[in-house]
Formats: structure tokens, C-alpha cells, sequence
């Protein structure tokens, strides 16, 4: 069956594997896949690379025993939710560099991928996650203030220089999200790498909203094109 390794939210530093587990089994009900969802260790206890080590350590076993749980390693997705979509963004780029098989669609809903982001000095207000918040969780996940000169090498995914040959992207966020540009950003950097990107921007909505309230217009319409990217992947 097809197989999607998820990273929860959480700004590395809260949550744990059941976080979105509705989500995912919503998924595999829907779609017919497998979710394994990844107990990464979360800082400030552990910095990076402890989460992208953790994800490794999972995508090894799935390569391992593939076969004994009839996992189809032509059909496997890597996600998360921001943080955790930061996260399989990482480990994405370790896996391309190790060599090997590899995802055929990275999975990204808001992700949280540049720590320069959490540099800006302008007053800006956004709902669920702040500028405060992406301080605070990108330096203890850094181990160094956010916006550093060096970073520890994979942990933040959009300084990566070349991202050519690394798999397809569905990258999804609300306008008044405060990873909002960095998404955009990342995905017009995927592109002119040659990278096939399926970007999708909801007016209106903001971090988490389609958790939060998934009645909401809005929120349906996000669901229903994560649903059909997941779809299209895995067809």
C-alpha cells in the first residue's frame, strides 16, 4: 500500500505522534495508505539534528521491512504540519543526499522553514503562532539565536543553496499565516530548480485554521486539495 511518513506540528518543541492523528487516520481511510507518524524528540532537551535523525531512523525501517508489511516503496510520501512539515522538508534533503530510493511527493502544510523569519522587527500580529513563538522555538531547536550566520547542517531547510532533484511539493498555507512568505518563497525556489510544485494559497485563513475550525469554507477547500494531492500522487 502507499505509505506516508508524517511529522506533527508543534514548533519542535510540544506535541507528539498522536498530535494529528485524526488527520492521518482520516487519510488512510480516505486514500487506502499507510501513516506512520514519527515520535520525534523535541527540543530544548534535544536540538538539531535529533528530530531529522529520528525521521531517518523511521524511513530506514520502512525501507527495511517494506516488504514484511506490504509498504509499495514506489509510493512513498513524506508530510507534516508546520514544524513537522519543516521537519520532512529536512529529512527530505538528507534522503536525496544519501542516495537510495526516495519520496515521490514532499507534503508540506504550512511549513516552518526559515529561521530568518523569526528575525523580522516589524509589528505584526498573527493568530496561533507569533513572531514570539517562532523566536523562541527556532533557538531552542537551533541551539543558537534564529538567524545565525551557521546552523547546524539540514536544520533549516530553505538555506539549503541547491534544491534541484528533490521530489515534487505540495506546499499549502493561509495568507495571514505568518510562514506565509517564506512558503511562497520556497516554492518559487523549488521551481526554478526544476522542481514540480503544486502550490496552494487560501485568502483569509491562518495557522492551523483548518485544524482549528474544519467546518469552515475556507478550511474544506484546503482539506479537499490536500485530499486531492495525496490522491493524485498515489493513483
Amino acid at each position: 500500500m502507499p505509505t506516508m511518513l508524517w511529522f506533527h506540528g508543534g514548533g519542535m518543541v510540544m506535541g507528539n505522534y498522536r498530535s494529528e492523528w485524526s488527520l492521518m487516520d482520516e487519510y488512510a481511510q480516505k486514500l487506502g495508505l499507510c501513516s506512520i507518524s514519527v515520535d520525534y524528540r523535541l527540543a530544548p532537551e534535544n536540538t538539531a539534528p535529533a528530530a531529522i535523525d529520528d525521521g531517518i531512523s523511521v524511513w530506514d525501517w520502512i525501507l527495511d521491512n517494506a516488504e514484511e508489511k506490504n509498504l509499495d516503496l514506489e509510493r512513498l510520501i513524506i508530510g507534516g504540519v508546520s514544524a513537522g512539515g519543516g521537519i520532512a522538508a529536512s529529512v527530505i534533503q538528507r534522503i536525496h543526499d544519501m542516495g537510495g530510493p526516495q519520496p515521490i511527493l514532499q507534503f508540506l502544510a504550512y511549513p516552518m522553514l526559515d529561521d530568518r523569519t523569526a528575525t523580522r522587527t516589524e509589528n505584526i500580529t498573527r493568530y496561533v503562532w507569533s513572531l514570539a513563538n517562532n523566536r523562541y522555538a527556532w533557538g531552542a531547536y537551533l541551539r543558537v539565536p534564529a538567524g545565525s550566520q551557521v546552523v547546524p547542517e539540514y536544520a533549516v531547510p530553505s538555506r539549503r543553496e541547491n534544491l534541484s532533484g528533490l521530489p515534487p511539493a505540495w506546499i499549502g498555507v493561509g495568507s495571514l499565516d505568518l510562514f506565509h512568505d517564506e512558503d511562497l518563497e520556497y516554492a518559487r525556489r523549488l521551481e526554478e530548480s526544476g522542481v514540480k510544485v503544486d502550490l496552494k494559497v487560501t485568502e483569509g485563513a491562518f495557522h492551523a485554521s483548518e485544524l482549528l475550525f474544519p467546518k469552515e469554507p475556507r478550511s474544506v477547500d484546503f482539506k479537499l486539495a490536500q485530499e486531492s494531492a495525496l490522491r493524485k500522487a498515489i493513483a
